[in-house]
């Protein structure tokens, strides 16, 4: 790390950092009796250098010390490009979280488990209703082992489990076909599904969505009143004023709600949170992708703006503090930085490069 990081970058650029990354994934889905899989493994690492508000970015599938110098080379070539530099020190990176530690990763469950768990809600969805016709049940897992090392001299590593259930069932009556799904998962083990017979609600739920939809009628056009519940309701919320409250964007001036920080923009009776702390949820992380801890961050209190999503660069630019919303999209991608948080509620954001 010292080598790369101290013969190409250290005291050269205003920020850099090398990111490993061994990902493995797990996908199992049984459909019309057939079992399919497909588990593939992805090592890989990039190089990030920061020179005022340029990022260079490179990146390798073959680990080694020859591609990694080469990479950071890469990196700064990008980077000097810029024509300013505004080094501002952070404050204290915080203390990283354990959310997900967990007795069994998900990944690790026993193959034959798995499929006669699928095999089960085949079975049950069927049962359900005699117009339940075909049944797709799946099982996705992966593990996501990082660590990042920085120019300013800190490693932080994490292990990072993920796991979905999902089953989707096709209704038939005469010509007239529809389709319901339903499913859950998150950083937790395989055994999450039957605790309380959780498969079985999941089975449950996808074939009497299929089966109402049969008799759906069109719905009757022109205003009305709408009442959202929680849940997906909140990628709602997002697009409308998500992407407005990273800190880029307010950076930039491009934002509806830049240069209001302490001032109403919405009713008294919203409040915005961003929280990546919750325990075993999809969302949650212990670090984000820059090594930052996730937190609970206020966006929006009682109607007053209160907080920006921030990464490193743009915490950096405008002299605040990271909120741990830094999420790589992928090792490989090196995309706008006018897009670099993907924030969703209870969801650290996504962190883009761009060379």
């Amino acid at each position: 790390m010292e080598r790369v990081l101290g013969g190409n970058l250290i005291g050269k650029v205003d920020d850099a950092d090398i990111y490993l990354e061994y990902r493995i994934n797990e996908d199992l889905v049984l459909e019309e009796g057939a079992v399919k899989g497909l588990a593939p493994r992805e090592p890989g690492a990039g190089v990030r250098a920061q020179s005022g508000t340029r990022t260079g970015y490179a990146h390798t599938d073959e680990i080694s010390i020859k591609n990694l110098e080469e990479a950071a080379r890469q990196a700064r070539a990008i980077a000097d490009r810029s024509a300013s530099s505004g080094n501002l020190a952070l404050p204290g990176r915080g203390r990283p979280h354990d959310l997900y530690t967990l007795a069994e990763p998900p990944i690790a469950a026993e193959l034959a488990r798995k499929l006669d768990l699928l095999r089960k809600i085949d079975a049950e969805t069927r049962a359900a209703d005699p117009r339940i016709k075909q049944v797709i049940a799946s099982i996705a897992s992966e593990e996501v082992i990082m660590l990042i090392a920085t120019a300013s001299g800190w490693t932080v590593g994490d292990i990072r489990p993920l796991t979905r259930l999902n089953v989707t069932a096709i209704a038939e009556d005469g010509a007239k076909r529809e389709i319901g799904s339903y499913g859950g998962g998150g950083r937790v083990t395989f055994d999450f599904y039957l605790q309380e017979e959780r498969w079985r609600r999941f089975a449950a739920e996808a074939a009497r969505q299929a089966v109402l939809k049969l008799s759906a009628v069109d719905a009757p056009a022109g205003a009305m009143t709408v009442v959202f519940g929680p849940g997906w309701p909140g990628i709602l919320l997002h697009e409308a004023i998500g992407h407005g409250l990273e800190g880029d964007f307010n950076r930039k001036g491009t934002s509806a709600f830049a240069g209001r920080m302490g001032q109403k923009v919405a009713s008294e009776l919203v409040t915005v949170v961003d929280d990546g702390t919750i325990a075993n949820r999809r969302g949650s992380l212990n670090v984000d992708d820059e090594g930052t801890p996730t937190g609970r961050t206020v966006l929006i209190e009682n109607g007053i703006l209160t907080g920006y999503m921030q990464d490193r660069l743009n915490a950096r630019l405008m002299g605040m503090k990271p909120t741990g919303n830094g999420r790589r999209e992928s090792l490989r991608v090196r995309a706008d930085a006018a897009h670099d948080q993907h924030v969703h509620a209870r969801r650290p954001g996504r962190s883009r490069r761009r060379s």
